[in-house]
């Protein structure tokens, strides 16, 4: 037993260095959006920002301001109403009548086949006229200059796509050790710097701020083809680099933010539809991945409280290694880089919302998303 733990943490520690080395090394190779040349008025394309809005009444107003500030040259707003029932369609209607550049549909009613945000975006695509197309969310926050930067970014790289890592406004213990660890785990899993490496399969979607040329978008099919796609921002960056095209990431941090969810219970039940999604609604990937986060990210921390000699030691390294990774992840946001030492009960949470995700989405037979219930059969039909 003595050999096996030794084996055991000497190989955890030895993953965790290898990969650690490539995720910092990686994501410092990220360009960095404040680093982006502007563009100039006579050099920049007509753009088409396309939201969907269902009952965002309260946060809409202070994020579609900022959309509105954008010292952007040539751009429309296109604002799509998904059923809403608070305020959204009046508050929405009323900035229309005061603002040229803002378009709004109202969808009343969700055809057959279809998950309500893909949908609505695709609503709204088909009244744009942009040459490049911004598919963001209604409650996201954008500083002045974030259109002409991007598109600068995007033409400089020559690339067809460009997703932003956005800054998340986080409060209070429990939700800052739940994001922070699900960060850490969506750049070990998702490799970000890869997405730019035609050669590499690796891609990577944020709904936040997915910044795509009009023809691209339009080849690979677009949101038409991820109709029933609960993780549909990850899924667009997958059809445009299956489809040839190039497409890049890059940091926005404050330039680009928003408040994910307010307080972890609302982070819980906000990934619930995503998480056992991300698995391919498939059970034993779940099992997989609760596994891996347990044995990588908590098991080391038992072995430093349980272990003697030279297990214990091994066990060090292999928490560790994990918490420098994480600290480095951390630096460059506003979170107090003591966060990562809460990485182990990052990962316990972690594998409850994967858990519980996989388990109310069997037990109801599907997933609730918008207000409306989608079966599980369409659902895995629908994958891409």
């Amino acid at each position: 037993m003595h050999f096996f733990w030794t084996s055991l943490f000497g190989l955890i520690a030895a993953l965790w260095v290898v990969q650690g080395v490539r995720a910092v090394r990686g994501m410092a190779r990220l360009p960095w959006l404040s680093q982006s040349r502007p563009l100039s008025n006579d050099s920049a394309p007509f753009v088409s920002v396309i939201f969907a809005a269902r009952d965002e009444a309260e946060k809409l107003p202070a994020a579609i301001e900022t959309l509105f500030a954008q010292d952007y040259p040539s751009f429309e707003i296109i604002a799509v109403n998904d059923r809403s029932q608070d305020g959204t369609s009046e508050l929405l209607h009323k900035l229309e009548r005061t603002h040229s550049n803002l378009n709004v549909i109202d969808v009343a009613e969700l055809p057959p086949g279809w998950l309500g945000k893909p949908h609505a975006l695709v609503t709204g695509y088909e009244q744009s006229r942009g040459e490049w197309l911004l598919f963001t969310d209604a409650d996201v926050h954008f500083e002045f200059d974030v259109l002409r930067r991007a598109v600068a970014l995007a033409q400089a790289r020559q690339w067809d796509h460009l997703t932003l890592f956005t800054a998340i406004e986080m409060r209070g213990f429990w939700e800052t050790t739940a994001i922070t660890y699900f960060g850490l785990g969506f750049v070990f899993g998702t490799e970000p710097w890869q997405a730019a490496n035609p050669r590499s399969g690796r891609y990577v979607g944020v709904g936040a701020f997915q910044l795509v040329r009009r023809g691209a978008y339009e080849a690979c099919g677009g949101h038409r083809r991820l109709r029933m796609e609960v993780i549909e921002d990850m899924k667009l960056g997958k059809l445009l680099k299956q489809a040839g095209f190039r497409s890049g990431v890059a940091v926005a941090q404050d330039m680009v933010r928003v408040r994910w969810h307010s307080g972890v219970r609302e982070v819980i039940r906000g990934v619930t539809k995503n998480m056992f999604a991300a698995c391919h609604y498939n059970a034993f990937i779940v099992l997989c991945g609760m596994a891996l986060a347990l044995l990588m990210s908590v098991l080391p921390f038992l072995g430093i409280v349980f272990a003697t000699g030279w297990v214990r030691a091994l066990a060090g390294i292999a928490a560790a290694a994990p918490v420098l990774i994480h600290t480095a992840m951390i630096w460059p946001t506003e979170v107090s880089p003591l966060y990562a030492f809460t990485h182990p009960l990052g990962a316990l949470l972690f594998c409850w919302m994967l858990a519980r995700s996989a388990i109310l989405t069997l037990w109801r037979g599907g997933v609730v998303w918008r207000g409306t219930f989608y079966p599980l059969k369409e659902l895995r039909k629908g994958l891409v």
